[in-house]
Parts: structure tokens; sequence; C-alpha cells
């Protein structure tokens, strides 16, 4: 998980879908992860940007989260 440099996450009621890229723009991983499993996962990858779409505020919750693993977040607006 060392060349993981972006990561969208698409987040949803208890399953997330995690598409992880490197530095390249190569895929480095895409999977599904359950709510609960979440924090675990990402306290394993090194810190890096991480998008979610900030449709809800439940995307701000899990930013002020992953923030405080160390991990850059952008909230993306949901029209675009």
């Amino acid at each position: 998980m060392s060349s993981i440099s972006v990561i969208g996450l698409d987040i949803a009621k208890n399953i997330f879908q995690v598409h992880a890229i490197d530095e390249a723009g190569e895929i480095v991983e895409n999977r599904q992860i359950r709510r609960n499993r979440l924090m675990e996962y990402f306290k394993q990858v090194p810190a890096c940007l991480i998008g979610i779409e900030a449709a809800c505020a439940t995307a701000h919750y899990w930013g002020r989260e992953l923030r405080a693993l160390g991990h850059e977040l952008r909230l993306i607006p949901p029209q675009l």
C-alpha cells in the first residue's frame, strides 16, 4: 500500500467503494469495504489525498475522521 497517492472514496450506508491510484495514475486498488472496517483500512494506508463527494453531512464526518489520521481531504461538490 505504500505506492498509493490518491484515493477516491464513495461513501454509502454500509459498503464503501475505495479506488486508489499511484503517482503515475495506475490503479493500485479497487475494493469494497464495510463501514465497520473503514477506519481500520485507512490506519494502514500512508497519508495521501482522499476525495469524497460532499453530498451529505456524512461526508464531513468521515472527512474529520480521516484528517485525524493525517490524510489530506478534498470534499467534491456533487454537481462535479
